[in-house]
Order: C-alpha cells, then structure tokens, then sequence
C-alpha cells in the first residue's frame, strides 16, 4: 500500500480476512464496524459509505480499524472516478424514457409540486430523511440495495422514483406500516 491514503476517497475492497470475520465474527468488531465491513464491496469510496453510518461514527477511524486489522485494503481511485460518474444518475434517463413514450412516468405522485420547484437542500433533506426512516424503522443493513439507491438519487426526479421503493419497504414492514401516513406527511414537505 503506498504510504497514505485519503480515506473517503480510496476504494476498499474485503481481504480474506474480512470474509473470515464476516463468517465468524472471531474479531469481536462493534456492530458499526461490522455494517461497514459487510458493506465493502470493491466499489464504494469512504465518502459513499458514510451515510450508512447515519451519524453514528466517523468513518476514516472506522475504515483505519478494519486496515489495521487486515479486513478490507485500500486502493487509491485515479481515472476509474470519470468511468464510473455515468452510472450513479442512471435512474434520470429511464424516467425520462417513460415521459418520451407518452406513458406516466413513476416519478409522478399527486399532491407534489413540480420536481423543479424542489431545491438541492430540499433533495439532500428527502435523501436523508429516507435513509434514516429505512435504517431506524426497518433496520440496518436490511435494505442495503435501497439506501444504496437513496443515497445515488440527486434529483428531485430520481428521489421520487425511489420513493417508491421506500413507501413499499415501510408498509411491508409492521412498525413502518402503522408510521407510513406520518413519515409520508414529513417526507412529502421536501420531496
């Protein structure tokens, strides 16, 4: 590994021991250590699996923790960032593909103002409150895949074809279901 790394930037991927520890849990990591362990994938940067943390931790300790003890590596990103820009706002064009063909797009939900109207706050306030709901209400590390979708959505456009998703996920869960028509009410002043 070259001598230092910025931590939010470098990619990480599990070594053979971090598969061990996530089959036998013989390191006796703390349940936020663990949830980022589970969630390196080879993929995600420091910075992408922050928001999994939902302010609970700090990510670069976290991250220097499982390097110490040889679960995940680093690998510092260089030109792959360009290649991979593209696929983080692939949801965009699919909806827009929709409103093409003539057909309603599912990004529409009565009762909401025009997506333009939505500011960048507005969106980073929908995005957060989404990723707490799903974490706080249905748990952490259930829906990985949705707050991995939540946490890629930038636009007003893309959160509303997410919330989709997340409406679905809370009612079939039973406290998220008694908390839908609150959590919608909230939601709904931002998205």
């Amino acid at each position: 590994m070259p001598e230092t790394f910025d931590l939010t930037t470098a990619v990480y991927a599990k070594t053979a021991v971090g598969q061990q520890e996530i089959q036998t849990r013989s390191l006796g990591l703390s349940p936020l250590v663990r949830r980022i362990l589970v969630l390196v994938d080879g993929k995600r940067s420091g910075s992408e699996l922050a928001p999994f943390l939902s302010g609970n931790g700090d990510i670069e300790e976290i991250l220097g923790q499982l390097l110490t003890l040889d679960c995940v590596e680093a690998q510092a990103r260089t030109k792959p960032v360009a290649s991979q820009a593209p696929a983080a706002p692939a949801p965009a064009p699919a909806a827009t593909a929709a409103n093409e063909g003539g057909e309603s797009s599912s990004s529409e939900i009565p009762g909401l103002p025009s997506a333009g109207s939505r500011s960048a706050k507005d969106n980073e306030m929908a995005r957060n409150f989404m990723i707490n709901s799903v974490n706080s209400i249905i748990g952490q590390n259930m829906r990985v895949s949705l707050v991995h979708d939540i946490f890629h959505a930038e636009t007003t456009e893309q959160l509303r074809v997410v919330y989709h998703a997340w409406a679905s996920s809370m009612s079939n869960h039973g406290m998220g279901a008694k908390r839908l028509p609150e959590l919608r009410e909230k939601l709904f002043k931002v998205l």
